[in-house]
Formats: structure tokens, sequence, C-alpha cells
């Protein structure tokens, strides 16, 4: 009888295929097995099922502790998940959070209370030296941005600065407030004694997946909010070293997503959209604790080189590729068309 790993593992356990080909040569087989149901998804059910294959070898791979939600849409708008791994726990959200942020800054816009075209001032006391984002490398106080300004910078090179700018204009209690209003109990950012800052504070994979959820589905703000926060995190200038890095300029266009790390946590949440564009595939995903390789380093190292990170690089090449093809009766989110300049 002539038998290849994958002719092995359709003998039905893993069992029959450690006894044919050894321990070594069935994780192989399975690992092929799980490769050819990657190559051809053609609906909602194998999309998932491929998700949820690639997630369980990348987090097997990465290790740590997940806490994670990735669901896929179907053709009706019903979404089922692909990836439920305790969704419900309290989380430290890190810079995932700014996201809420920006839906209440945007909650307030809808109602009036504030326009983005509204000025604040970035003084020298104002700015975090931190060496992340823009505000602290201008070198020159003070001076003004819009609100507008401030949300951009905020989400897409997660200027910790434009936090605090964002805390002018909606204070710490007031952005926990609407965000209860809005059903989220848990993602709420934690107070200090100066009312307009706060640290970003918790969530759960289950609460950022149903703010993204609301955000698209047009129940958590007005159709231009809507529009402007998602183009800001589909921008290119967004976040790309996760589930973006192995995406293409124009691929990464369908993806509209928001990373925070800090000291051994590393989390992400976003949406994929389809060829369509609409959101077909919602993630949200945070994973701290010991990861594979030297903890101390794992803690200062917050690039592609991180196991947690690199998890989530070759999840999302393989999420695009799942659900790329297939739609859903959702709305539209149309992209910005991403055009080459060279300055002039």
């Amino acid at each position: 009888m002539t038998l290849n790993r994958r002719s092995v593992f359709g003998l039905g356990t893993v069992a029959a295929a450690t006894a044919v080909l050894g321990s070594n040569g069935a994780a192989h087989a399975q690992e092929e097995a799980e490769v050819e149901i990657e190559r051809s998804p053609t609906t909602a059910d194998r999309s998932r099922k491929r998700v949820a294959q690639v997630y369980r070898r990348q987090v097997r791979k990465a290790r740590g502790s997940w806490s994670s939600l990735i669901t896929v849409a179907d053709l009706d708008g019903n979404t089922k998940a692909a990836v439920d791994e305790t969704a419900d726990k309290v989380v430290e959200a890190y810079s995932v959070n700014k996201v809420a942020v920006a839906v209440a800054v945007l909650d307030k816009v809808d109602r009036g209370l504030i326009k983005l075209t509204d000025q604040v001032e970035v003084t020298a006391a104002i700015v975090i030296q931190d060496t992340d984002g823009i505000f602290a490398l201008d070198g020159a106080y003070p001076s003004k941005v819009t609100v507008g300004h401030a949300l951009a910078n905020l989400l897409t090179v997660s200027d910790n600065t434009a936090v605090r700018l964002c805390g002018l204009v909606a204070p710490a209690l007031e952005i926990n407030q609407i965000l209860k209003d809005k059903g989220f109990v848990h993602t709420q950012v934690v107070p200090v004694a100066n009312p307009n800052r706060f640290f970003l504070g918790t969530t759960t994979a289950r609460e950022m997946h149903t703010l993204l959820q609301k955000l698209v589905d047009g129940q958590l703000l007005s159709a231009a909010s809507t529009a402007y926060l998602l183009n800001i995190l589909r921008a290119t200038a967004s976040f790309t070293d996760g589930v973006r890095l192995k995406l293409t300029t124009n691929e990464r266009l369908r993806v509209a997503t928001k990373a925070g790390w800090f000291e051994d946590g590393r989390n992400e949440a976003g949406i994929m959209f389809s060829e369509d564009n609409r959101a077909i595939l919602i993630y949200s995903m945070f994973a701290s604790g010991q990861f594979d390789g030297d903890k101390a380093l794992n803690d200062a190292d917050f690039s592609t080189t991180h196991p947690a990170v690199a998890a989530r690089a070759e999840l999302g090449r393989s999420m695009f590729d799942a659900v790329i093809k297939i739609t859903t009766t959702k709305p539209k989110h149309l992209a910005k068309v991403y055009r080459f300049v060279n300055g002039g």
C-alpha cells in the first residue's frame, strides 16, 4: 500500500497517522492537510476553518496568553466566529483603546459639541517625549493643531501626545460615560488627577470586536464620522507591522487596523473588507505573558521580530486570502484610491 502524508491523515485520526508515520511525520502531515484547506476557501464556512487553523498554529508557535475574537460574515450579513478564545477576559488595551477615544471625540462632533476644525494648543508641557509619534519631533512650541489633526496622528502613528490633545476636548470621565452609554462597560480609560489626562485602560476582545462591528454597521457614529474614522484606520500611514505586514499597498487599503503595545502586551484589532468594500472579517486579538524566546528581549521588542507580532503578520496574510473573494450584504465602505506622487 502506497500512502503519502495527506492520505494517511485520511485514515481519520492523529493516532492512526502517528502509527504509520511517527509523531514528527504526523505533525507534518497535519500541517500539509491544513495548507490544503488554505488553498481554496470558497465559502464563509471554509474561510472560518482556514482562519481557525492558522490562528491555532501561529499562537502555538508564539506562545503567550491570548484573548481573541475573529468573525467572518455570511452572505446574509450574519457573523460567526472563526476564533473565540477567552474573549470576555478584561485585558489591558494599550493603544488599541485609541479607537475608543476617537469614537468618544467623534460622538461629540456628531452632537455638535465640537468640530474637527476646532483648534487645540500644543504646549511644551503637553508633549510626551517618548520617541513615539511626531509631536515630540516638532521642536517648536507652543503651536496649534485642529482636532482632526490630533485624531489623524492618534490613529496612524499612534502619537501619545495626541491622547492628551483629545483629552482637552473630551475629558476622561466624559469619554468613559460616552462609551458606557454605547454599551462598552469594560472599554474604559483610567482617569488621573488632571481631568483632561488618562491612561488608555482596558477592554475585552469581545467589546472591541463589537465596537468595530457597530462602526461598520452604522450603529456607532454618523455616516460622516464613520467614513472619517475608517479612512484613517485604512490609510497607508496606519500600522503595518502586524496584520498588514505581508499585504501589498492596495491590499492594505482593505484593512482598517489599530495596534497597541506596552510591557509584555501585544494587541491588534481591525476590519478586513471584501473586494466590493464590505466588512467581511473583524479581528480582535490581545496577547501577553511569556512568549517564545527570551522574555526580557520580548518586553523591549515591539517590531515584527517579536513572536506575537510575527504571528499576527502570518495570520493577516492568511485571513486576507481567506475572505477577499467572498462577500456579504453588509454596508459598503469605499476606500480612497492610493495615488503615487513625488512632491510638486
